[in-house]
């Protein structure tokens, strides 16, 4: 979910920095933009406690990636991917049984672990990469939020959006737009054209979406 909040701050410009452009100083915007920014800024900061309770939350499962950071010891700070048996292997402690427990309770028990080594270890867990993959359909549907993406079969973009309760009454489905990171650690801004998907039978243009997109849908405006 953090790279989440990047790609959202990104989404109506395609910009690669995390900042969302205020409308001063962008005057070369109309006012459509400037308005779809402004709901874009306010997704924000709904997204950011949501994003925050889930990390809080979650249990950690196998193939979940973490990173696990010991403060003032970075020699010990570790990327890894949690096995089959819920476990993953650290420095000085070895293999540590994390898996069903929360992101608090696994640091706990590093922390416990570690304290035959080190005075008051500070661990902090971050989940990098979870083993369930989404996508995230925000804006102008009837039912935002994350959905898991499917592994015995793509879902495209008007699955997702169908899947989320189809568009509001206000929604701009022409300006429908796929954000994507890339290999880079940018972030690539694809435009989905709803009415030539449904109505002239482009069906390529129908794209299957990748782990973490998110499919933002903008307010029409009258």
């Amino acid at each position: 979910m953090r790279n989440l909040l990047v790609v959202l701050a990104c989404c109506l410009g395609g910009c690669a920095t995390a900042s969302l452009p205020t409308t001063a100083s962008n005057p070369g915007l109309n006012a459509q933009e400037q308005a779809e920014q402004a709901a874009l800024a306010t997704i924000l900061k709904s997204v950011s406690p949501a994003a925050a309770a889930t990390q809080k939350n979650y249990l950690i499962s196998p193939s979940d990636l973490v990173d696990v950071t010991v403060y003032r010891e970075t020699d010990l700070n570790r990327t890894i991917r949690v096995n089959a048996a819920g476990e993953i292997s650290l420095p000085l402690v070895g293999a540590l049984k994390v898996g069903g427990l929360s992101i608090i309770d696994a640091e706990r028990v590093i922390s416990d672990k570690l304290r035959e080594f080190l005075v008051n270890p500070q661990i902090t867990i971050f989940i990098k990469e979870y083993s369930s993959k989404q996508v995230f359909i925000l804006g102008e549907v009837k039912s935002p939020g994350a959905l898991p993406l499917p592994s015995e079969a793509p879902m495209t973009v008007l699955e997702a959006i169908t899947k989320a309760g189809g568009f509001t009454g206000i929604a701009a489905p022409d300006r429908t737009r796929v954000i994507r990171n890339t290999a880079d650690g940018k972030s690539q801004g694809i435009s989905i054209p709803v009415s030539a998907i449904t109505k002239e039978g482009q069906k390529d243009k129908d794209i299957p979406l990748a782990p973490n997109d998110v499919v933002y849908v903008p307010q029409s405006f009258f």
